[in-house]
């Protein structure tokens, strides 16, 4: 629909969930539509998710740029152009840097495989287990300067059992984001999250256009 909110999708890999926002998107009365799905390289599995799906796709990468900041700016010249309501990081595996997200600010959003501020970084998972956690889970949070760090928007709690390995633990926590997350984008999409300091309101639509 032409005022459907656009939504652009950053990947690294297999893409799962991008897949549970091209459905989300699929659904009638969904309200939002995935314009275009970015990756940093070309053999990410998420890139064929988006071609099934009749996605525009592009890959920007690293190697292609002299250094990191270059980076950011292709890429943020390239998600611009598909003018988007809210950007969604699905397993996207780069540090965003401030030109990136200033471009984009209080609409990029990130799920996280842990309960943040706990276990931070790219092994949440492994992490929790050697931890000894009892209890673990997944955040989606807006995106800041810093990495995993800012404000959360959802959190699921998803218990440790006997048993578990990395592979098994993290296949329930991403039943849990594929839940959440097309949530979270469609509300950022909408203009119906707040951020106050470290803290993401969400109101109702009615309070939008004040």
């Amino acid at each position: 629909m032409a005022d459907d909110k656009r939504v652009v999708v950053l990947v690294s890999g297999h893409g799962s969930n991008l897949q549970a926002l091209l459905d989300a998107a699929a659904e009638r009365g969904s309200g939002m539509t995935v314009v275009l799905v970015g990756a940093d390289r070309p053999g990410a599995f998420g890139l064929e998710r988006a071609r099934r799906a009749g996605v525009d796709t592009a890959v920007v990468r690293p190697a292609d740029h002299p250094d990191r900041p270059s980076f950011d700016l292709a890429l943020r010249d390239v998600v611009a152009a598909a003018r988007p309501d809210v950007v969604c990081l699905a397993g996207f595996m780069r540090i965003l840097g401030p030109a990136f997200v200033g471009a984009f600010s209080d609409r990029i959003l990130n799920t996280h495989p842990s309960l943040l501020p706990a276990f931070r970084g790219a092994h949440a998972v492994r992490d929790a287990l050697a931890y000894g956690v009892k209890v673990t889970g997944c955040t989606v949070h807006l995106v800041d300067e810093q990495v995993d760090h800012g404000p959360v928007l959802f959190q699921a709690a998803v218990p440790v059992e006997p048993g578990d390995d990395e592979d098994r633990l993290h296949g329930r926590i991403k039943q849990e984001e594929h839940r959440l997350l097309p949530l979270a984008v469609r509300l950022v999409a909408e203009g119906r999250v707040r951020v106050e300091g470290r803290r993401a309101r969400i109101v109702a639509a009615e309070e939008v256009a004040r």
